[in-house]
């Protein structure tokens, strides 16, 4: 058990029949109230992120996740298929698990599995991932009044947002979280 109050993101417990994974907390606090603590969750089996309120002091029980390095080895159609390079056991994840991540997955990338009791809720990726661009438009001279970006799409389907130096085949680093560019790679 844990007392909401202590909460840091990443942490992960149990709430109504759900797995939830720590985004954000706030904790709001007043003379004429008890603490209250907002947590901004993501529902592990789901993948929906909610906010929720607790009254400060109150206690949830905290879950233990299991996890696992694997690569991605193909696309099986409707599921992802992942091995461990130690063990060579292959698991598949349903691709509606995956909508995020799939715009990041290209052959042979290591991912942490998240595992819960038997039960596999997703993946992490790294914090970037290089991906080349299979199209960009071409650099528009003068057009420097802020930072000049031009449209790119990555291989794996992705659209970015690239500065005007960046051509076609080259390799870039994105952000997985929020799909940005980062930088050549």
């Amino acid at each position: 058990m844990i007392i909401v109050n202590d909460f840091k993101p990443g942490n992960t417990f149990y709430y109504e029949n759900g797995i939830y994974a720590v985004i954000d907390i706030q904790h709001n606090k007043t003379a004429m109230r008890q603490m209250i603590v907002k947590v901004k969750a993501k529902n592990l089996r789901t993948g929906a992120i909610t906010d929720i309120s607790f009254t400060g002091g109150d206690k949830v029980e905290l879950a233990t996740m299991n996890k696992k390095k694997m690569s991605y080895l193909y696309d099986e159609g409707t599921s992802i298929c992942f091995m461990d390079q130690q063990t060579y056991e292959q698991i598949s994840i349903p691709k509606s698990r995956l909508e995020w991540e799939l715009k990041f997955l290209k052959e042979g990338i290591e991912v942490e599995i998240i595992e819960h009791e038997g039960e596999i809720l997703g993946i992490n990726l790294p914090a970037k991932v290089a991906l080349k661009i299979v199209s960009c438009e071409p650099a528009v001279r003068g057009d420097t009044v802020n930072k000049a970006m031009k449209d790119a799409i990555l291989e794996t389907g992705l659209k970015i947002r690239v500065p005007l130096f960046v051509n076609q085949d080259e390799d870039v680093l994105v952000f997985t979280a929020d799909g940005t560019y980062d930088s050549r790679a």
